[in-house]
């Protein structure tokens, strides 16, 4: 992974059917999402916003795509009080609950 500009304080892996295809980076300025280099060679981008690249994508913030995949309403309010997240670490959220997203992208906490 190509050196990032702040410090990690939590990361996820990014699956695209099935296929580990990245890493969701928080840093204390902001979020990354960058390929895993294996995937560049033979997979297909997680999205239309991410085409398959070797540098880093850089956020102020959790990225729209990400984001989207974060559950709403009563269903976010009941994940936030039964697994004790704040209900606006999107983040956190989206970590604990990516194994059931709707498409075909899957985040989990990050793995080596």
């Amino acid at each position: 992974m190509d050196k990032l500009i702040g410090n990690i304080i939590k990361e996820a892996s990014v699956y695209y059917r099935g296929v580990l295809a990245g890493t969701l980076t928080k840093l204390d300025t902001g979020f990354s999402f960058q390929y895993d280099s294996r995937y560049l060679i033979s997979g297909t981008p997680i999205a239309f916003c991410y085409p398959l690249q070797k540098e880093p994508f850089l956020n102020a913030q959790l990225p729209a795509f990400f984001d989207n995949l974060v559950s709403e309403g009563w269903m976010r309010k009941l994940q936030s009080i039964t697994q004790k997240i704040d209900e606006n670490d999107r983040f956190g959220l989206l970590i604990k609950n990516g194994r059931d997203l709707v498409g075909a992208v899957t985040v989990l906490p990050y793995q080596k």
